[in-house]
């Protein structure tokens, strides 16, 4: 048990608002091991680090902290850190081993429970969808550049919404679509380990972010009642630097709160609005309550050179 010398000091807590959130935050990936129990089916992260070379020292997290089994004894540890709100995401492949389709009962029981013993604890859930666990049977049938793929997304989330949206006030759509995306599958240094043009990513970019759209409303009209509902992005720190602020901050930001797709992107990278995209734009606007950012680094800007933006993000001049 973890030593109650760990909460923050009640003077320390004085300094904060009264509804400051103490919380943390995990991804099912990285915490819940047990990637084979109880009917869960395979992600992309599963398959990617068992290929050889992928992962420093062969590792996987078959294990990681064993949170699937475990996490009764972790539920006190949060109460002893004085966390009064967490989240977690949602393992999908956990929950529809084929990423469409059958139900898998048993992985929506373990999320089932896991919320209602921190309710229990005066600790509010709050749940991200999709933290990037992508189930293998979709990616093996196109992926995000699937024009299926937002659907797929959205059957998941009314699964995870019916059992849940009852008791989860707090819901994040997508973490970081534009990490997994460049990292994952441009890049190839993340799952799946793709390396495509550029220029492939952009309709997956866009189904992505029809994706979010549609996992609003469907979590709107599960719950049939006030929830908090946004997204979460790793944001750029600067206004431009190879291009980063385009791809981090703007282009996955615009078409949200704005309804379009903003033109220093289209610019930037130098290709027309996809056939059939204005259509959909107001469903990627769907209103949302809050947008998360993930701020890892600061950089320090000399001088605004106004050199043209480059696609893709870090390309050399």
């Amino acid at each position: 048990m973890a030593s109650s010398s760990l909460r923050p000091a009640a003077p320390t807590r004085g300094l904060f608002p009264p509804a400051f959130r103490w919380g943390a935050a995990t991804s099912a990936y990285q915490i819940e091991g047990n990637v084979d129990a109880h009917g869960k089916g395979p992600s992309t992260w599963d398959l990617f680090c068992r290929r050889p070379g992928m992962i420093r020292h062969g590792d996987t997290a078959d294990v990681a902290c064993d949170h699937y089994q475990r996490w009764q004894d972790d539920l006190p540890l949060m109460s002893e850190i004085g966390l009064n709100a967490y989240r977690f995401s949602i393992s999908w492949p956990r929950v529809m081993p084929e990423g469409t389709g059958a139900i898998n009962p048993g992985g929506l029981d373990f999320y089932d429970a896991l919320v209602d013993g921190l309710l229990a604890r005066s600790i509010e859930p709050w749940v991200t969808l999709f933290h990037w666990d992508y189930p293998a049977a979709l990616d093996q049938r196109g992926g995000g550049s699937a024009p299926e793929s937002p659907r797929w997304f959205a059957d998941y989330v009314e699964a995870v919404a019916t059992r849940l949206a009852d008791r989860v006030n707090h819901w994040i759509t997508i973490n970081e679509p534009q990490v997994f995306l460049d990292y994952g599958h441009r890049q190839g240094f993340h799952a799946p380990g793709e390396h495509r043009p550029a220029v492939e990513l952009l309709p997956a970019v866009h189904h992505v972010l029809l994706a979010h759209g549609e996992a609003v409303r469907v979590l709107r009209a599960a719950a049939n009642r006030e929830l908090t509902i946004g997204w979460d992005q790793a944001m750029a720190a600067v206004a431009a630097v190879d291009g980063q602020s385009v791809w981090n901050n703007v282009w996955y930001n615009h078409p949200i709160f704005f309804g379009r797709y903003p033109e220093e992107g289209l610019a930037a990278y130098g290709v027309p609005l996809l056939p059939g995209v204005a259509d959909e734009l107001a469903t990627i606007a769907e209103p949302i309550d809050f947008l998360g950012i993930n701020v890892y680094s600061a950089d320090i800007v000399c001088s605004d050179r106004q050199e043209p933006l480059s696609w893709p993000p870090g390309t050399p001049r």
